[in-house]
């Protein structure tokens, strides 16, 4: 195994991997984010009660995932940031897709129908990314330092609250909070820390994997794990494009294409946060061309996903976390983490099998990914002296952020459209670092030109 030149990690950005560490290490990602990617189609399927169509749509939400992670790393044309970005399928279109499948049930249509109107309106919203990669220098501009770390950190904690209800057990577990569960996720969490410190640098690779997999077999012989075998129907599925055709309603669009400006936010921060992990600069023409390739695969995933009938993508933040905790930053491992989520998108009974993972043990290894990410954005957040402007910028966004998060009900009485765009601590936080960033006078440049004025001012009487 090959020490990487960059301080810290075992292989670089650009650095060639052996197929043996590139499994491991793309394995690891593939467990912090597989529950996350089929999550979403599990939700807005049960809900809009598309039932029978549940296990495709979870089979090709992991498969353009593939797609997306390996067109982000391989960096074709332009296209794609060239790091390890897992895409994901997002959390953030949640409540507008459900809200626009229940407006189509609510007028008679039928399963087939809803899904064609929602991969409708979403592959028309996917170009919105696109359109806005092309001005990625002005977007600079207003997402400054203070901005993104100020999005990222919130990111982050907005991930811990994920996965501390994993390790208690999961959501509405009969068990939550139990002792069993928060040993489980202790023992797993520990484990991986051990590993993660060990001068070895095969145990640094693996601490994710064998921390998951020592949790597996603690679950299991303490009866929090049985291991269901997969169904005949689930081994090989085929992808077919526009399988439910294709519709569009202005009505839909609308909330979906707000949703997706918002998720271009997050994707800034999530590659700004990459970019520090894997020790490249985050200022710079060669940051902005891999900001820009990035946003633009970001759009490429969705389009992808609504062809294939799944939801919209994004950059997941929690594999920022796995970089950290590994020490590989090669992009070559994005390349065969996409292969290994196309694959398991084509044979679904692989992906079944790493469904039945207990929650407590993913709680217990995503926990310190997703504090990874946080620590990110207090880098990012600090690289230059926060003054009181800055100061006043990140107390206010995370003060009404994390409590918005924190108390849901304070949006109730506004409609509904409101309340899904501003009820997470990232949207309203965001929005509020950028707004207060463009509003707020920057203290130094006043100085700067109060000092230019008085010198013009003495020169004339002069």
């Amino acid at each position: 195994m090959s020490q990487s030149h960059e301080k810290g990690l075992l292989y670089g950005l650009d650095a060639r991997i052996g197929p043996v560490p590139a499994f491991f290490a793309a394995l690891q990602h593939l467990l912090a984010s597989v529950v996350g990617i089929i999550t979403p189609p599990l939700i807005i399927g049960s809900v809009l009660g598309l039932q029978a169509y549940i296990p495709y749509l979870i089979s090709m939400s992991l498969f353009v995932s593939g797609l997306g992670t390996f067109l982000q790393a391989r960096r074709f044309m332009g296209v794609g940031a060239g790091m390890i970005c897992l895409q994901g399928t997002s959390f953030a279109f949640l409540g507008v897709l459900i809200s626009g499948g229940l407006m189509v049930k609510a007028r008679g249509g039928s399963p087939e129908e809803i899904l064609a109107m929602l991969f409708g309106c979403n592959l028309v919203a996917a170009l919105i990314p696109i359109l806005i990669s092309r001005c990625v220098g002005q977007l600079r501009k207003v997402l400054t330092p203070v901005v993104t770390g100020t999005v990222i950190t919130l990111i982050g904690i907005s991930l811990i609250k994920v996965s501390i209800t994993d390790w208690a057990g999961g959501h509405n577990a009969r068990d939550f909070g139990a002792p069993g569960n928060l040993a489980l996720g202790g023992l797993t969490l520990l484990v991986i820390v051990a590993l993660n410190r060990s001068r070895n640098r095969w145990a640094r690779l693996i601490a994710v994997v064998t921390g998951i997999v020592v949790g597996c077999i603690a679950a299991a012989l303490t009866g929090h794990l049985q291991l269901k075998a997969p169904d005949s129907s689930d081994w090989l599925v085929l992808p077919a494009l526009f399988k439910f055709g294709f519709a569009f309603d202005w009505t839909l669009f609308l909330p979906i294409a707000l949703v997706s400006v918002i998720a271009v936010i997050e994707a800034v921060g999530d590659l700004t946060a990459n970019c520090l992990i894997s020790q490249q600069p985050i200022s710079g023409a060669a940051f902005q061309q891999r900001l820009q390739g990035g946003i633009v695969a970001d759009g490429l995933s969705c389009v992808l996903a609504a062809i294939f009938s799944a939801f919209p993508n994004t950059t997941f933040a929690q594999n920022n976390g796995v970089i950290q905790m590994t020490g590989v930053a090669s992009r070559y491992v994005g390349m065969v983490l996409g292969m290994m989520l196309a694959l398991l998108g084509l044979f679904p009974a692989i992906g079944s099998l790493l469904q039945q993972i207990p929650p407590p043990v993913l709680g217990g290894a995503t926990i310190v990914m997703f504090g990874s990410v946080v620590a990110a954005g207090i880098r990012v957040m600090t690289q230059t002296p926060l003054g009181r402007r800055e100061m006043l910028i990140v107390a206010v966004s995370f003060g009404v952020g994390l409590g918005v998060e924190a108390v849901p009900e304070v949006l109730k009485q506004l409609p509904p459209l409101i309340n899904t765009l501003f009820g997470h601590a990232v949207t309203t936080g965001g929005l509020l670092a950028i707004l207060l960033n463009m509003v707020l006078p920057d203290e130094a440049r006043a100085e700067t030109a109060s000092e230019a004025s008085a010198l013009s001012g003495s020169e004339e009487q002069a």
